[in-house]
Parts: structure tokens; C-alpha cells; sequence
């Protein structure tokens, strides 16, 4: 057995004489230590319309995801839980186009509420985090480990197994991303030559006949909500910057390509944008 390996020993914060505000300074200071990524803060201590406030406002300046976080020492409570789930409520409904995710950090997550948790991350995107204070060789380090994190990587469309499922599969996986996909197919049925849908177990793609290109493609995401994405090339990308500026539709470029969070009834109500989009990423492929 190496002599190198040290063994550390886990403090309570509070014992420390530490507090709430303590741990969030720690991570107003430093949001990257949660280990969601580079994310900026954009507030703390935000004011809700509730009364309440809460406590870290976190964006992803990439794609303008956003992270509502409540933190707490101690064993976790329903109080807490309520409150992270309310928050995330409340600046989703502020931000309708954005994806939200709730971030509870505790200290203690017992089994009773990580169950409860659990539970509720199938219908609310919730990630739940345990603040830890570690002592080696008399230095006391902070340590946050991710114990439920229901995001969903998002892929372009190329690098999902190609494995086939069926429409009876999505329904029950994600009906609304199947229905948004149909309402899709259906306006660019006209663009796209014999469109179809490629219905994959990542996935659900538009592609035309012949060419099995994937135009667009849908990922489910929660609240009924999809991320709608397609493919940048150099020549069509001012057109479709100025297409989506123009309606005030957000959305996220990547190296690779954009995307944008929607659901049907976004679709319905921009139906000559989402249409001119098709014909724009169609003339890129001519």
C-alpha cells in the first residue's frame, strides 16, 4: 500500500461556525465549483414575487440555460424542497424560451428526501448537490458532489446509436416532442422532398427521401418543451441570425449548429418564420 494516500476527514460547516451565507459566497465567487460547467452569476439573493428570495441566479452564457439555486446546511427539509421547486417556477415563467434547471445544495440529503427528489425529477429538470467540508493534513476543503442530475446532453443529430424505435416508443417517452415533430413535418412537407420522420431512441429527425439527411432534429426536454436543432453553414448563417433576431426567438449557436427550445404552440404562432428557416437550411444543402 502506498504511503502517499491520505485519508480526509469530513466536517460539518456548521460546527465551523460557518453559515448559509458562507457557503453562498463560495459559490457566488466561484459558480464553476458546482460542476455544471462555466456559468456567470446573474444574481443573488433574487427577490420573487412570492415574497421570498432566491438565493443564486446562474446562467450558462453558451446557451442561456438557467440554474436556480437554493442552498441549505443541515439536514434537507420539505421547506427547501418546496422553495427551490417554487423559484425554478417562478423565473421559468419569466423566461419561457430559456431551459431551467432547480439546484438544491445541502449539506445532508437523507434517503427519505433524495427519493422524494428522485420522484420529482421526472417531471422537473432538478439536480441535487452535497456541500462537504473535508479536512487533510489540517486544510479544510469544500467539495460539492452531483448525487442526481437529470440533464440530458445535447447531441446534433450524429453522434446517437441509430437505434430504431417506434411512434408508440416517443409517445411514451416524450409525446409532446412527438406532436411538435408531426406539426414540423407538416409545414415543411412542401420544402423538403417526401419528408419523413427518422424516429431514433436519442431523437427524432426530418429528413427528405434520398439523401436521408437530417434537416432538423428534436430532443426532448421537460415541461413540454423540445430542442429543435439544425446544422450552420457559413453561407446561410447571417440569414438565419437576422430571421430569428427579427421574431425575437432565442436561440443557441454552436460550433456546429443552432438550436432552439420550442413546443408546438410556439411553432403555431411563428409558422412563417419556422417555414422560411427550412427553406434557408435547405438552400444551404443546394
Amino acid at each position: 500500500m502506498s504511503d502517499n494516500i491520505s485519508f480526509a476527514k469530513s466536517i460539518s460547516i456548521k460546527d465551523t461556525g460557518k453559515d448559509e451565507y458562507w457557503l453562498q459566497d463560495q459559490i457566488y465567487d466561484n459558480p464553476n465549483c458546482l460542476g455544471l460547467g462555466e456559468l456567470e452569476t446573474i444574481e443573488r439573493e433574487k427577490k420573487q414575487s412570492s415574497g421570498g428570495r432566491l438565493d443564486i441566479l446562474l446562467k450558462d452564457p453558451e446557451d442561456e440555460t438557467m440554474y436556480e439555486v437554493e442552498i441549505m446546511l443541515g439536514e434537507t427539509d420539505e421547506s427547501h424542497i418546496i422553495r427551490t421547486i417554487e423559484y425554478w417556477d417562478n423565473e421559468k415563467r419569466r423566461w419561457p424560451q430559456r431551459q431551467h434547471f432547480a439546484v438544491l445544495v445541502a449539506e445532508h440529503i437523507n434517503k427519505r428526501f433524495f427519493n422524494v427528489i428522485y420522484l420529482l425529477s421526472n417531471t422537473i429538470p432538478i439536480i441535487a448537490i452535497q456541500a462537504s467540508l473535508v479536512e487533510v493534513h489540517g486544510k479544510q476543503s469544500l467539495l460539492f458532489t452531483k448525487i442526481l442530475d437529470t440533464f440530458e446532453e445535447i447531441d446534433d443529430g450524429t453522434g446517437e446509436i441509430n437505434i430504431k424505435i417506434t411512434r408508440e416508443d416517443w409517445t411514451k417517452k416524450s409525446k409532446w416532442t412527438l406532436e411538435t415533430a408531426d406539426y414540423l413535418l407538416e409545414l415543411f412537407s412542401t420544402i423538403f422532398e417526401g419528408a419523413s420522420l427518422n424516429l431514433v431512441k436519442g431523437y427524432i429527425s426530418i429528413v427528405s427521401s434520398g439523401n436521408n439527411y437530417n434537416y432538423f432534429w428534436l430532443h426532448k426536454r421537460s415541461q413540454n418543451k423540445s430542442l429543435l436543432g439544425f446544422r450552420k453553414k457559413e453561407i446561410t448563417k447571417e440569414k438565419i441570425i437576422e430571421l430569428l433576431d427579427a421574431n425575437n426567438i432565442s436561440y443557441t449557436e454552436k460550433r456546429k449548429f443552432f438550436s432552439v427550445t420550442i413546443d408546438k404552440k410556439i411553432v403555431e404562432q411563428n409558422k412563417d418564420v419556422f417555414i422560411k428557416l427550412a427553406e434557408i437550411v435547405k438552400e444551404s444543402r443546394n
